[in-house]
């Protein structure tokens, strides 16, 4: 049975370091993890859409929870982002992430053979019933091709391994429909949904705009916790034109999150091919809006 243990509220999707050479960067993984959980971060999501997992080996993908387990403790949680169209590698991915150390698993929906509903539904079921780990079930139909709907992800809800959603669906009326009908814990996907989602009843976020300003982001959820939701709303309001930057100016956050780490003196590395280097221009753009983000 699984136990369920205190929800974390601030989760940085991370990014997967590598070296020039694009090898695996196990000893910056660790000081990266390090730093956003000393930052602010209460868990970590490894290999997820931030985290290149399309480009990395199921073996890397292991080593990564390993050294990163041993580089936290258990001062974090991590989450481990397993989710392929294949659901006999999801499930071997998903027992790997297990044995490695992992606390609870990212499935996204099946994505480019755009399954029915009923068979998402027994996808995700079986990889439930795989492990002893807790699922979060991630939503990102821009990107899969397909939704989860509220309806498939209420009749999920009653699985008791099947705890949560990163939502990514730009569906506010939905997210709200199925945290009112379930117990589901709702993190928003997508930063500028951070406090509004929170506002509604989410739990928190799973963000990639934390891997360079955890702090400001977690400031924003305590702000709001303590009855100060006009310093709440003013500190989401400092940080759009930097999730602006990254997020919606044509390029993949893994990209532009790794060229400000990298600006930063943060361990990051190149993004794998087919992703390309951001440009001098774009690097310009991040700075500025980072350097309004942190200025108080």
């Amino acid at each position: 049975m699984t136990t369920r243990r205190p929800r974390p509220r601030t989760l940085c999707a991370m990014i997967t370091p590598f070296t020039p050479t694009g090898a695996l960067d196990l000893p910056g993984a660790q000081h990266l993890a390090d730093h956003l959980v000393t930052e602010g971060c209460d868990g970590l999501v490894l290999s997820g859409t931030t985290g290149e997992s399309p480009t990395t080996t199921d073996e890397e993908k292991a080593a990564l929870i390993t050294a990163v387990r041993e580089a936290i403790g258990t001062r974090a949680r991590i989450i481990a982002g397993v989710g392929t169209p294949d659901t006999s590698h999801t499930i071997e991915l998903a027992r790997a992430a297990e044995k490695a150390g992992a606390d609870g698993l990212l499935v996204v929906a099946p994505y480019y053979s755009r399954p029915p509903q009923d068979a998402i539904e027994a996808h995700f079921l079986a990889i439930a019933d795989a492990t002893d780990l807790p699922l979060t079930l991630y939503d990102i139909p821009a990107r899969t091709g397909v939704r989860i709907e509220p309806d498939t992800l209420i009749r999920l809800a009653e699985h008791p391994r099947i705890t949560s959603v990163k939502d990514c669906s730009y569906d506010f009326l939905a997210a709200q429909k199925v945290m009112a009908r379930t117990d589901l814990a709702y993190y928003a996907g997508s930063d500028e949904h951070n406090l509004a989602l929170y506002a509604v009843g989410a739990t928190g976020y799973i963000s990639t705009v934390a891997n360079v300003i955890p702090r400001h982001l977690r400031a924003v959820l305590d702000a709001f916790d303590a009855g100060e939701t006009t310093k709440s709303a003013r500190l989401q309001q400092q940080a759009t034109p930097l999730i602006e930057a990254m997020m919606s100016t044509g390029l993949p956050g893994t990209v532009t999150a790794k060229t400000l780490l990298t600006a930063l003196n943060l361990p990051a590395g190149p993004a794998r091919p087919p992703l390309r280097p951001a440009s001098a221009e774009t690097l310009t753009t991040l700075r500025t809006a980072y350097e309004e983000a942190t200025t108080t």
